[in-house]
């Protein structure tokens, strides 16, 4: 199984040992987790240090290394160079993909995100029909925002009237902050496996984005997170620690429905991935999306 490895504790030392990345304190061994089930290192603690050897090895494995700030934001995230035997090919077809079909997957991608905000809302008995409404208007590439206009319908009913998203804060959007640097981190392993190139989004273009495309695909993944958040403030408060931190590195293994399929949301972020890539080669959008989970799986997010 897929994990995220957290690194909260200050002064504790990385390296490879046959197969497995050690953790050290000092001298002593601390605790040890095969290679192989790494999807991703996320690093908050002062003083943390690791060995080359063990960076090489999660990156032929694909695994990103995300360093977090005290909000736990993300501020660096180390990837590998090689992603797939058709990089190359891949990157090229992804950059010479042409407007429509690049708009076309932003609308598929949205309206996947709308569906997943209508079916969270429902697990918490809100009223999810005027998003479930709004699906239908969302047009090539959202020229008219929808997706905004959805959000400003969302977050009251998430996560209460006073809310405001605020990454710099250090309330609940703390909580989100990493929540979405877990999603994130699994969302640009997919990225790279599925041989394209984080930078070349399909919406988001920051100049200073280096995971734009990452930051597209997550996005019908993020209502996940913020339900999970929810359940995590109403149950224990907004505290950052090591049981909430440890029920969203969870969400990767979360079933979802997928086709005539149930996959774990780290298998349907490389699938989604991988769809793209074969979507730029072709010309022809097929988009993997993934449906809702159930209201019971819903409502147990963070739990």
């Amino acid at each position: 199984m897929d994990q995220i490895i957290d690194i909260a504790t200050d002064g504790r030392h990385l390296s490879r040992d046959r197969g497995f990345m050690k953790v050290s304190e000092g001298h002593q061994e601390i605790g040890r987790i095969p290679l192989d089930q790494i999807a991703g290192v996320i690093v908050h603690a002062h003083g943390t240090t690791w060995s080359s050897s063990l960076l090489v090895e999660l990156g032929e494995r694909g695994a990103p290394v995300v360093l977090c700030a005290a909000n736990h934001a993300p501020k660096s995230v180390l990837l590998p160079l090689d992603g797939h035997h058709l990089q190359g090919a891949r990157m090229r077809a992804q950059w010479q993909a042409k407007a429509p079909l690049i708009k076309q997957a932003w609308k598929q991608v949205v309206s996947a995100k709308l569906r997943m905000q209508a079916a969270a809302l429902a697990a918490i008995g809100a009223a999810h029909a005027p998003v479930s409404a709004m699906i239908h208007k969302v047009t090539s590439g959202d020229g008219t925002n929808i997706e905004a206009q959805a959000a400003r319908y969302y977050w009251p009913l998430m996560m209460g009237a006073d809310f405001r998203r605020d990454a710099s804060s250090h309330d609940e959007n703390a909580l989100l902050n990493y929540g979405y640097t877990v999603l994130r981190a699994a969302t640009a392993r997919a990225v790279v496996a599925a041989g394209l190139h984080p930078t070349i989004g399909l919406f988001h273009a920051n100049r200073g984005n280096a995971f734009a495309l990452a930051d597209d695909l997550m996005e019908p993944f993020r209502p996940l997170v913020d339900l999970s958040v929810r359940n995590i403030v109403s149950a224990r408060g907004g505290d950052v620690d090591t049981e909430a931190k440890q029920a969203l590195a969870r969400l990767i293994a979360t079933d979802l429905p997928f086709g005539d399929e149930i996959t774990p949301v780290s298998l349907a972020l490389m699938k989604l991935a991988t769809s793209l890539g074969k979507s730029f080669e072709t010309g022809k959008l097929a988009l993997r999306l993934p449906e809702p989970p159930a209201p019971l799986v819903l409502a147990g997010l963070g739990k």
